[in-house]
């Protein structure tokens, strides 16, 4: 019996455990959509560029909302 629990609580929460490794590990990949794709010839030194597209993404929708907020402010 490890930790001196029975096996079946411990396979229990080695499961549990699991489970929720694997579901922040997807929450996070959903939130920050790492770009995945492999380039055909890797890139020389100092030309690497690491992007968070989720976040861009996010940015870019928050300056077209703020410019139609502004449009809509100017109109009335």
């Amino acid at each position: 019996m490890p930790a001196g629990v029975s096996w079946t609580r411990y396979v229990r929460m080695y499961g549990a455990s699991m489970l929720a490794l694997f579901a922040g590990a997807q929450v996070v990949h959903q939130y920050y959509l790492p770009d995945l794709s492999i380039p055909e010839t890797p890139p020389k030194p100092g030309e690497l560029r690491t992007e968070l597209l989720g976040f861009k993404v996010r940015e870019e929708m928050k300056a077209a909302i703020e410019q139609q907020l502004e449009d809509k402010q100017k109109l009335d």
